[in-house]
């Protein structure tokens, strides 16, 4: 399993003691807590110590960032998402995620713990017990308070000595003002003077440094002091640090630009990171254009109040705080809520209505980046707006069914259809996207039904569109269930008489799909490679992934039934770079399967052995055995007996055994680039 440390974007200073300490700590504890005020630097060290650790541990490190969450609901998903369990099945959460573990050697990394303390305690509480070879790193402003926990107080840099306060001072400056030279006379005193006054605490050092690019140093010296002088005088009871770093933002913040610091207090709404685009379309208002949005952005970015990462923006939690204090002084929460639901609103109709085009690949990306906020405007939704919650569920639904949030899709969609009851469009889809979601999770009799409320509710509104989406879901039950001349029959009746264009929606091209299935199963293999080609070429020229990898995976089979493994292979592998390109693990671990059988038919025992072992590795990853149509069970029996007959029963064991305990990302490389 490989380790998603994130990466560093600006030097890193000082912190030695603490480094060896911590590298002490890992090696002989399993749960180990940073502690410290907001902004004194505990998500860097933690990164420098998890990348110096992370050759003891075989699994590597998994970093579960936490600080986007607003609430514990997401919690145990986001941990999964962190170590690659993408859960399909209708367990408990918590349950799989410890079997999961249970045979991991990794380090954990949970960011940010200090706004889910008590759900994090117990989270972390039953993964110590159930996984004995996983250690867990936390980074919290509060300590878990469990037995075992080692507390490591993180505080400032040293503002004497080695000063590595003055270090990380000089070198912010010299970005911010590369002609400033701090070794003059006067410049040297004034540098250590605000180390000081800001007691070496990283953040307000930092936010101080970026001052410089725009006011000369003594200015910012002076308005310091003051600062922190009107600030004793309030009679506020601040702890000194926090009152130090409270003053360093308020500072930062009174020296923005009056629409920066509007744009501060509206982009607090997000959670997670953020594009210009959509910062534009939420914070846009009154004096604050869309222009002049991505002028702010970029000042707000030079003065250290924002992070770039890529295309996107982040801003820390500390200071996302500080923004929704005053968007709340400016009595604009609900307000810029609202825009913020109805822009991801807007972007889930987007992305439904771009799944067929050239754009399929960049809008699953999209909506993966997009998933903290997503759920956010959910929330906001079910409390406000439950036929906007069921819109927004359904046009994400597919989405996240395919790459890895089948319970956070089927969480949603249940809770929006419970909130509103009425007859409608959105009701309709929703009740096809939950349907879509319990069907992958095994339970064939609730999608059925839901697919009938499903074509009950289209044929009453006439709505034809809702018709094939209904018949999708139901002719697929049937497929999972054994019952492919059904399956067959409904595709037939939705799709109405031939000639039709396949590619005239995403559900009519879903049925398609079905009946491609229904014709493979039913052993009618000529007339399916020959509508797996058609539709393999539309989806070609359009530049379509999901449906094409469908088509592969039906060639493949095909090719197989009638003995040709090489073109088996072949499809079976353009299959796997579909599926990867938009992060389908289910789709991957059928496609692991039929290639696995596409070599063990070409006598390539050993290769098969290895291939089947990495699929073995992603079943476990989506919580369920192997799955698919009832045929790929005599496909997958036949492989492993021709492996095991090329090789022998124990070469066998081990190959399968090692591959399946391997990365699979790596096996898919190898996969991918011709090397198996």
């Amino acid at each position: 399993m490989a380790s998603n440390i994130p990466e560093e974007s600006t030097s890193f200073v000082g912190r030695r003691a603490e480094l060896r300490h911590l590298s002490s700590e890992l090696t002989q504890r399993r749960l180990v807590t940073l502690t410290g005020p907001g902004g004194v630097g505990k998500t860097r060290i933690a990164v420098r110590a998890a990348g110096a650790a992370a050759a003891r541990f075989p699994d590597g490190v998994r970093w579960a960032q936490l600080w986007p969450l607003h609430g514990d609901q997401l919690l145990v998903a986001t941990v999964c998402d962190a170590v690659g369990l993408a859960d399909h099945s209708t367990r408990m959460p918590m349950a799989l995620l410890c079997e999961w573990l249970a045979d991991k050697h990794l380090l954990l990394v949970l960011d940010s713990c200090e706004h889910l303390v008590a759900a994090c305690r117990d989270l972390v509480g039953d993964l110590v017990t159930a996984a004995p070879g996983v250690t867990v790193l936390v980074t919290s402003r509060q300590p878990l308070g469990l037995s075992g926990e080692c507390v490591t107080e993180i505080g400032p840099l040293p503002c004497t000595g080695d000063n590595d306060a003055l270090a990380l001072f000089t070198e912010r400056a010299g970005a911010a003002a590369p002609d400033l030279r701090l070794t003059e006379p006067g410049n040297a005193e004034a540098a250590e003077l605000i180390c000081r006054r800001l007691e070496g605490i990283p953040l307000a050092l930092e936010l101080a440094g970026a001052q410089l690019a725009h006011r000369p140093l003594a200015q910012v010296a002076e308005r310091l002091g003051s600062r922190l002088d009107a600030l004793d005088g309030t009679g506020m009871p601040w702890t000194p640090r926090h009152r130090t770093l409270r003053t360093a933002i308020g500072w930062s913040h009174e020296l923005c630009a009056p629409l920066e610091r509007l744009l501060w207090a509206r982009l607090s709404v997000f959670r997670g990171t953020f594009d210009a685009g959509s910062a534009a379309a939420v914070c846009a208002d009154g004096p604050l254009t869309a222009d002049g949005v991505r002028t702010a952005l970029t000042g707000l970015a030079a003065k250290s109040v924002l992070t770039r990462e890529g295309n996107r923006f982040r801003m820390l939690d500390t200071l996302r705080e500080y923004g929704r204090m005053w968007l709340a002084e400016l009595d604009e929460t609900v307000i810029v809520a609202d825009r913020h639901a109805a822009h991801f609103v807007g972007l889930g109709r987007s992305a439904e209505r771009g799944w067929l085009g050239p754009e399929q690949v960049t809008w699953y990306g999209r909506v993966a980046e997009a998933y903290v906020d997503l759920c956010t405007a959910l929330d906001h939704l079910l409390a406000n707006d439950p036929a906007g919650a069921q819109e927004l569920g359904a046009a994400i639904g597919f989405f996240w069914t395919c790459c890895g949030h089948l319970h956070e899709a089927r969480d949603y969609l249940e809770r929006a259809l419970a909130a509103q009851d009425e007859p409608g469009a959105a009701h309709t889809r929703a009740l096809w996207a939950l349907g879509v979601a319990v069907l992958l999770q095994g339970e064939l009799h609730t999608a059925e039904t839901l697919g009938r409320r499903c074509a009950r509710a289209a044929r009453e509104a006439a709505d034809h569109d809702a018709m094939l989406a209904a018949g999708y879901l139901i002719g697929l039950t049937h497929l999972m269930a054994g019952r492919p001349l059904t399956a067959h029959a409904t595709a037939e009746r939705v799709l109405g008489p031939s000639p039709d264009d396949p590619f005239g929606s995403a559900s009519r091209l879903r049925c398609h799909l079905v009946r491609l299935f229904a014709l493979t199963a039913l052993g009618r293999l000529d007339e399916a490679r020959r509508l797996a080609t058609t539709l393999r070429r539309g989806c070609v020229q359009r530049g379509e992934y999901w449906s094409r990898s469908y088509t592969d995976y039906q060639l493949a089979l095909v090719a197989l039934f009638q003995d040709r493994p090489e073109e088996s292979a072949d499809h079976a592998r353009a299959m796997l770079a579909a599926k990867r390109r938009i992060g389908d693990n289910f789709g991957i671990a059928l496609g692991l399967d039929l290639l696995a059988a596409a070599v063990a038919a070409q006598g390539r025992g050993a290769v098969a052995a290895q291939v089947y072992g990495g699929g073995q590795a992603i079943w476990r990853s989506v919580g369920h055995p192997q799955r698919g149509t009832p045929e790929l069970r005599a496909v997958r029996e036949q492989c492993e007996r021709r492996a095991r007959a090329a090789m022998g029963d124990a070469a066998y064991a081990a190959a399968f055994g090692r591959a399946a305990e391997q990365d699979p990302e790596v096996l898919l490389g190898r996969i991918l680039t011709g090397e198996l």
